[in-house]
């Protein structure tokens, strides 16, 4: 992966209030993390999508001890495996009172000069 690519990985949003995951135009396959190639076929045919922000909760975990000095001051916060409604799972900050099975929808806030996506239950 070049340095370039490994810049837009980390910025899963790409800058704007968006889940942004990828497609493989050889096998269908969708995921969540940017890569240059297809984790199932190997594929190079890669295409960026904006997902609709809506899925069902897969895992919650709630952390109580936070690994880092920035996110102390959060915990305790719940971290969730979300099946997207494209076909990818992600993982994200969500509202502590989401239960394994429960929809939800993205919305996104603004945490260390970064905009993460944090999962609210859907109404």
């Amino acid at each position: 992966m070049n340095p370039e690519s490994r810049n837009e990985a980390a910025d899963w949003t790409r800058g704007g209030e968006a889940v942004v995951y990828q497609t493989c135009a050889d096998c269908g396959t969708a995921w969540y993390f940017r890569r240059d190639f297809c984790p199932t076929c190997g594929g190079g045919h890669v295409t960026d999508r904006q997902a609709s922000g809506r899925g069902t909760v897969h895992a919650a975990s709630l952390v109580t001890r936070a690994p880092s000095e920035d996110l102390r001051a959060l915990a305790p916060y719940l971290i969730v495996l979300v099946d997207a409604e494209e076909g990818f799972r992600m993982m994200a900050h969500g509202d502590r009172s989401l239960k394994i099975g429960d929809p939800v929808t993205v919305r996104f806030v603004r945490f260390a000069d970064r905009l993460l996506p944090y999962f609210d239950p859907s109404t």
